[in-house]
Formats: structure tokens, C-alpha cells, sequence
């Protein structure tokens, strides 16, 4: 792994690319915000308080979310990298939207999420056009 993020390292990135080691503490504290309201949201569905399709962009992201890693680092191939963060943002959205009906709070608490996800989403779509 260290060698992927060497790799990474020598991409060249935007001047506004933040410093890798703030990646940890904001993917820590989304995790957390994850965990609470996906699993609400999984356990809503396990109570038939909510249908399979309200609960399948929650899934969806989340494969799209843990697939990211293995995409950038792993094939190291930050056009497919480009790819799966927009279907983690395209999955999110919706998901903000479905849920909303039935839990407002499970939507106020994806937006810093949200956030950080459409600023990943432009730093990687930048990323991948300066290294084409």
C-alpha cells in the first residue's frame, strides 16, 4: 500500500489539495456520521418502516464509497477513481432525498458528507485532467 501512496504522491494535484494528513481525521469523524445514519436507515428497512428502494442508494453508496480505495490506490486509475466518487456523490444526493420523507434528521446529518464528498469529487475530477 505504501507504494500506491507514493504513487499518489507524485501525481501532480491543484495548489487548493489539502495536506494528505487531514484525509484521516475527516473520513474518521464521516464514518462515525455514516455509521448513525445508515444504520438507522438499515434498521428502518429491517422494521419495514421503509421500502427497499429508500433504502438502496444508502447501499449503493456505500459500495461505491469502499470501492474508492481500491480504485485510486489499488489499480491506481484515477479516470475509473473519477467515475466511482461521482456515483458516490450521485448516490448520496439521492439518498439525501429518498430519506427525507421519513427522517429528516438522517438527511441535516449527510451534509457535511455532502460537503466533503463534492470537494473529493472536484479534487479527484481535477486530479485526473492534470494527469491525462
Amino acid at each position: 500500500m505504501k507504494n500506491a501512496y507514493n504513487w499518489y504522491s507524485q501525481l501532480i494535484k491543484p495548489t487548493w489539495s489539502p495536506p494528505a494528513w487531514l484525509f484521516g481525521p475527516v473520513w474518521t469523524f464521516l464514518y462515525i456520521l455514516i455509521a448513525i445514519s445508515f444504520g438507522k436507515v438499515f434498521w428502518m428497512l429491517f422494521q419495514k418502516q421503509i421500502s427497499f428502494t429508500v433504502a438502496l442508494p444508502f447501499i449503493l453508496n456505500l459500495i461505491f464509497n469502499f470501492a474508492f480505495t481500491s480504485i485510486q490506490f489499488g489499480l491506481k486509475n484515477n479516470f475509473l477513481a473519477g467515475i466511482d466518487i461521482l456515483l458516490v456523490l450521485g448516490t448520496l444526493i439521492w439518498a439525501i432525498i429518498v430519506i427525507y420523507p421519513y427522517a429528516p434528521w438522517i438527511s441535516y446529518i449527510q451534509i457535511p458528507y455532502l460537503l466533503w464528498v463534492s470537494f473529493a469529487t472536484v479534487l479527484q475530477l481535477t486530479v485526473t485532467y492534470l494527469n491525462r
